[in-house]
């Protein structure tokens, strides 16, 4: 899951045979010019310097050295405002900063083979060689999650920018002829999920079947056809109207509707109920993205009617959720747990390459422990807004391999204060570990800089969490059932796999028969190399950007 410059020209490129704040120093102040009473103007700043480095192997020179001294340095302010700060470099000089910011803070920065700049003749594929080629106990890559983006798409991401969609999320069953492409779920109050005589457009599990007349499960055999499929299921600008036929879960008869596109914003909180039981309210939350300047707010909102509900148990549906902000993750776990079971303890502690000591060797400070945090940090929260609490002794989480980073903190937090997680779906990914996104000349660097550790010290699960009673050999075992993802229900739905596994777990302590168990068609990977150009929902580099521990944290 490397994402070198090679994968990410295959990622942005249709295929019709395969699917693949530095700056320069100031001078003294200005002499007197010898005319009495009027000073001379003071001279100009002098022009930025560039140097040429000099390599040697195994001496560093410090990354600030070269910070922000850029081949094509960029002008004027970025989406939230903030003035760039390149000023004017070379090639060199940014692969140079790669390698000694590597060495400062890569998490394993002693298993980074030094490598000369001078060697490369890109940025990406001198970057895509400073990372650890180990692997772990059940050989995967120890650090599968080395990938860096274009700095405007991080920002558009973070700040949740509203991008030209339906609100639909499909996946592929089979990216390869016959293909079969199924909705996975849409955004609440988007074109997608308007009802139309009496049927949503997009239901769960539907297969699509045309986009605008082409073919899309066997069809596609020349370039023109696949144009059309890829710019109808992933439409470019808002207002575009494009005709899908699809075949709804049960039915044998296709249907035709026609969806236009809108700039539409991901809803953190995509569903929200409480369920009655015989023993008592149960709620439930499906929890998508813990992304800045919306998630905070939503999930506290979404606690609080839990509290103003009385439920007492919580299903947490974090199934699609791969992280985001670590600070979300410690709010949303003190609003578990509450005051009396979080008292004393810590949500996560981070720990750096052993050369760092007490310190945190990106921001340079003390390495303070993550808290759970009680209150709203400004987000989207105003900052210190008391966080309503459940004072729960358990979570029922339900999960998927698409459950991670910070959705994984979130499950080792509480466990770290003896609040049980009962894991009901799938293994979760398996990455505890995190990275400062860090811009230099345009493009946002993530490297592995943290592993983080609960309050007793447990960090090691790099091949995930697995319920109990599963087949993995690997991964840390949770008690609660392994559970096929269902795409016969709507999520939220009481009848809906995962969920009525957690119920019936709830009420028995044990898990749905084989029998019971309803799900899909054995399902893809979602970020399987294309087939033959036709995109999936989601590319292998957007789902390495999304699935991530975010440390940043409002400015005061």
């Amino acid at each position: 899951m490397v994402a070198s410059a090679v994968s990410r020209l295959a990622i942005a490129t249709v295929l019709l045979s395969s699917f693949a704040a530095c700056s320069g120093g100031g001078g003294n102040d200005a002499p007197q010019s010898g005319i009495v009473g009027s000073p001379a103007p003071p001279p100009p700043p002098p022009a930025p310097s560039s140097r040429t480095p000099v390599y040697s192997p195994g001496v560093f020179d410090p990354a600030s050295d070269f910070k922000d001294r850029c081949e094509t340095p960029r002008s004027g302010v970025d989406i939230e405002g903030n003035a760039f700060p390149d000023i004017a470099g070379s090639l060199l000089e940014e692969l140079f900063w790669l390698r000694s910011w590597t060495h400062e803070t890569y998490l394993w920065n002693d298993e980074v083979t030094d490598r000369d700049p001078n060697d490369f003749t890109d940025r990406l594929s001198y970057f895509a060689v400073l990372r650890t080629t180990a692997t772990t106990a059940s050989g995967e890559d120890k650090d599968d999650f080395h990938f860096s983006e274009p700095t405007e798409d991080y920002l558009e991401r973070r700040n949740s920018a509203a991008s030209a969609s339906y609100g639909v999320r499909f996946v592929a069953f089979s990216n390869s002829v016959p293909r079969d492409y199924r909705v996975q779920y849409t955004e609440p109050n988007s074109p997608a999920s308007e009802s139309v005589g009496g049927l949503v457009n997009f239901q769960r599990g539907a297969r699509i079947l045309e986009v605008d007349g082409v073919d899309l499960v066997n069809g596609g055999s020349t370039q023109a056809e696949i144009d059309i499929l890829n710019n109808g299921l992933f439409p470019s600008t808002a207002g575009e109207t494009h005709t899908f036929r699809v075949q709804d879960v049960g039915s044998n008869t296709p249907r035709d509707i026609s969806v236009t596109s809108a700039n539409i914003s991901p809803k953190p909180v995509n569903r929200l109920s409480t369920i009655d039981t015989p023993t008592g309210k149960v709620g439930y939350i499906l929890f998508n993205t813990f992304s800045p300047f919306a998630s905070e707010q939503e999930i506290a909102d979404a606690m609080s009617t839990m509290q103003a509900e009385g439920v007492n148990d919580l299903i947490l549906d974090l199934r699609y959720n791969g992280g985001g902000l670590l600070a979300v993750a410690g709010q949303l776990s003190y609003m578990i747990a509450g005051d009396a079971q979080t008292s004393g303890h810590i949500f996560e502690r981070l720990q750096f390459n052993a050369d760092a000591g007490n310190l945190n060797p990106v921001t340079g400070g003390v390495n303070n422990p993550v808290p759970f945090y009680s209150t709203g940090l400004g987000f989207s929260l105003a900052d210190g807004t008391p966080l309503q609490t459940l004072d729960l002794p358990r979570v029922f989480i339900l999960s998927t391999e698409r459950t991670c980073s910070a959705s994984e903190a979130v499950i080792n937090g509480l466990r770290g204060i003896d609040v049980e997680v009962v894991l009901i779906g799938a293994g979760t990914c398996g990455k505890p570990f995190g990275f400062y996104p860090t811009d230099n000349c345009g493009e946002t660097y993530y490297t592995i800089q943290f592993q983080g550790v609960n309050d007793k010290g447990f960090g090691d699960y790099t091949d995930g969490f697995v319920p109990m009673g599963g087949s993995s050999v690997f991964g840390v075992k949770l008690n609660g059932c392994q559970v096929s993802d269902d795409y016969f229900n709507e999520l939220g739905d009481t009848s809906e796999g995962l969920l009525s596994a957690a119920l019936t777990y709830r009420e028995t302590g044990a898990c749905p028969s084989a029998t019971t168990k309803r799900s899909g068609p054995p399902l893809a990977p979602v970020d399987a190399p294309f087939a033959d150009g036709v995109r999936t929902g989601s590319d292998p580099f957007t789902r390495l950007v999304t699935d991530n521990r975010d440390l940043t944290l409002p400015e005061q």
